[in-house]
């Protein structure tokens, strides 16, 4: 990857487990594409404590030459357990994963 991944929270508290869960989901993506210019991800938990099981949302951007921009956004409730934000990030990147696949093998002609 050409640039650092840019990661957000909003409404969830910064952690080094998810910011290192990220990375290695990212990390995967170059298998699959190995010419990503960005990649931005953002981990949201909006109206947080407006409802009984907060909902959590993950948008991935992600830019591959020449000009092509790909967003994943997947969104998950949180009852009450951490697993909840691992795999709605889980199930994003494997979103992007699909999207990325498709891309390469539409450049490549097949």
């Amino acid at each position: 990857m050409q640039r650092p991944v840019n990661i957000t929270y909003r409404g969830v508290e910064k952690s080094e487990a998810i910011d290192g869960f990220i990375l290695e989901k990212t990390a995967r993506l170059e298998k699959f594409c190995d010419h990503i210019n960005r990649c931005d991800v953002a981990i949201e938990q909006p109206n947080h404590g407006h409802q009984k099981g907060n909902q959590f949302r993950v948008r991935i951007d992600v830019t591959v030459p020449p000009g092509h921009e790909l967003v994943a956004e997947e969104k998950q409730m949180d009852n009450g357990a951490h697993a909840a934000l691992t795999k709605v990030i889980h199930d994003a990147f494997k979103t992007m994963e699909r999207q990325l696949r498709h891309l390469v093998e539409k450049q490549r002609g097949e």
